[in-house]
C-alpha cells in the first residue's frame, strides 16, 4: 500500500524526453518495411507515443546485405538508443554482439533458445526478449486442435516452407 502513496510524478516520463528506438532490420530498400514500420508507429500512437515528439526511431538500412548488420548495430549502440528492435535472427545476433546493456526486442524468431538469444522461453534472462514463432514443438498438435474446433471438417491442407532439395529436378508431390 505504500507504493500507492508515492507521487505519480516519480513514475512519469521526464518532460521533453523522447525515447530512442534503434530499428535493426535486414531489408533491401528503405520503403520495403513500410507495413512493419506503419503498424509499429500505429501501435506506439495507441500507447501515447508520437514519432518525432515522444519517440524517435533510428532506421539504418542494410540494403539487404547481412554483413552490414554488425556495423549498423554498433552505430545504434553509439547513438545510445533506449531499446533495439530487431526483425529476425541475423539482426538479433548483430545486436546481441553489440551490447549487453541495451534491451533488445526481436519481432520474430523461429528458435530463440537454439540461436542463443534467450536462456529459455519462460525465463529469457539477459537483455534479449521477443516473439518466438517456434512451431516445430506444436506442429503435431495442430490437426488435433482443428478437429476440436471444426468437428465436421473433412479435408485440410497445410502449406509449409521446407528446405529445397537442390538435387531434385521436380518439386515433391503433396501428400494425401
Amino acid at each position: 500500500m505504500t507504493l500507492l502513496a508515492l507521487p505519480q510524478a516519480l513514475f512519469a516520463q521526464a518532460p521533453g524526453k523522447a525515447w530512442r528506438i534503434g530499428w535493426l532490420i535486414n531489408i533491401r530498400r528503405p520503403d520495403s518495411d513500410a507495413h512493419f514500420t506503419n503498424a509499429f508507429a500505429r501501435g506506439m500512437r495507441e500507447l501515447g507515443y508520437v514519432e518525432g515528439k515522444t519517440v524517435v526511431i533510428e532506421r539504418p538500412y542494410s540494403h539487404g546485405v547481412a554483413q552490414n548488420l554488425p556495423g549498423m548495430a554498433a552505430a545504434l549502440v553509439q547513438l545510445n538508443v533506449d531499446v533495439l528492435v530487431s526483425g529476425s535472427s541475423l539482426p538479433t545476433a548483430a545486436a546481441q554482439k553489440a551490447t549487453t546493456t541495451i534491451s533488445i526486442v526481436f519481432l520474430a524468431d523461429g528458435n530463440p533458445v537454439g540461436n542463443g538469444f534467450v536462456a529459455s522461453l519462460a525465463r529469457p534472462g539477459g537483455n534479449v526478449t521477443g516473439i518466438s514463432i517456434q512451431t516445430s514443438d506444436t506442429a503435431g498438435k495442430q490437426p488435433q486442435l482443428l478437429r476440436e474446433w471444426f468437428p465436421k471438417l473433412a479435408r485440410v491442407a497445410f502449406l509449409v516452407n521446407t528446405p529445397v532439395d537442390k538435387n531434385r529436378s521436380t518439386p515433391p508431390r503433396p501428400r494425401r
